[in-house]
């Protein structure tokens, strides 16, 4: 029998993932390391994901439909039903092993500084081996770990796998939830938590099995390819450019270092100048500097 208030809400929206939700939703169900409940949302399922859900006949599973309203609606349908301080996200084609969610709420309940703790993940494909691509990226997202290193290196990409991560259900609250827009709606959520005071850190544990396959948000979605991480990154980054001291100076004056400025100046920044090695563009003016 379920607590009357679970540890942790454990949030998994799918749509069509009857091929790997049963195993997903399993290996949850398996880490008894805190009391959970699983918020299983159906975005508008057309195969018989739902019937394996409701399937598995758990009490600790509370199935729901946002039908078919997207991603950030079926989270938010999810997270104002969530009972627990804690809310860990999780995805239809993923593993998660036993002992997560344990040590993320020991985590959460001895920072309160934190906002939100991931975990490391090990990446897996359905067809061969991860790109290189996404080895680097996830050998880069491991290697953080401390509040220091999320902060430090937030801007450089998203530093946290979200279906690793539990987040504090009272800071989410606070900051405004999940947002729909022109973004990754988990980076989107990182950037607000910090510029709110939240920090953001990472267990150095592997306790989440990342699956790839071609058809996943991360590669089909356009709210994930590089203009609109640029925008995002710009409309946050910006107010900590404004508290500076010194004038700003942009290191590299390639098509990265132009784009980047270029995103930053509807948000009112200015460069007093590009720093570069290269002979040929130096003494050269680029974005009117």
């Amino acid at each position: 029998m379920m607590r009357d208030t679970p540890d942790v809400s454990v949030l998994l929206p799918y749509r069509n993932a009857a091929r790997t939700i049963e195993a997903a939703l399993t290996s949850v169900l398996a880490d008894d390391s805190a009391s959970i409940e699983v918020l299983a949302v159906d975005d508008g399922s057309t195969d018989d994901g739902p019937a394996r859900v409701a399937a598995l006949a758990d009490s600790r599973v509370r199935v729901s439909s946002s039908r078919g309203r997207g991603l950030v609606a079926a989270l938010e349908l999810a997270r104002r039903h969530a009972r627990a301080p804690y809310l860990a996200r999780m995805d239809a084609d993923d593993l998660t092993l036993r002992g997560r969610f344990g040590r993320q709420r020991d985590a959460l309940n001895r920072r309160p500084e934190l906002g939100a703790i991931g975990t490391e993940v090990e990446v897996f494909a359905d067809e061969g081996a991860p790109g290189e691509g996404m080895a680097r990226y996830v050998a880069w997202m491991n290697g953080l770990t401390s509040p220091a290193d999320h902060r430090r290196e937030l801007f450089v990409e998203s530093p946290l796998c979200h279906p690793s991560t539990m987040l504090r259900a009272s800071a989410v609250e606070a900051v405004g939830g999940y947002r729909d827009g022109d973004f990754p709606e988990d980076y989107e959520l990182w950037l607000r938590l910090d510029a709110a005071g939240h920090a953001l850190a990472k267990i150095p544990e592997v306790f989440v099995r990342w699956r790839q396959h071609a058809g996943q948000t991360t590669f089909a979605d356009p709210r994930y390819r590089p203009e609109a991480f640029r925008a995002l990154k710009a409309r946050y980054l910006a107010p900590k450019l404004h508290r500076r001291v010194r004038p700003l100076a942009v290191w590299g004056a390639g098509p990265v270092g132009r784009r980047t400025l270029r995103a930053l100046e509807p948000h009112g920044v200015r460069a007093a100048r590009f720093v570069d090695i290269d002979p040929k563009k130096i003494g050269r003016i680029a974005r009117g500097i």
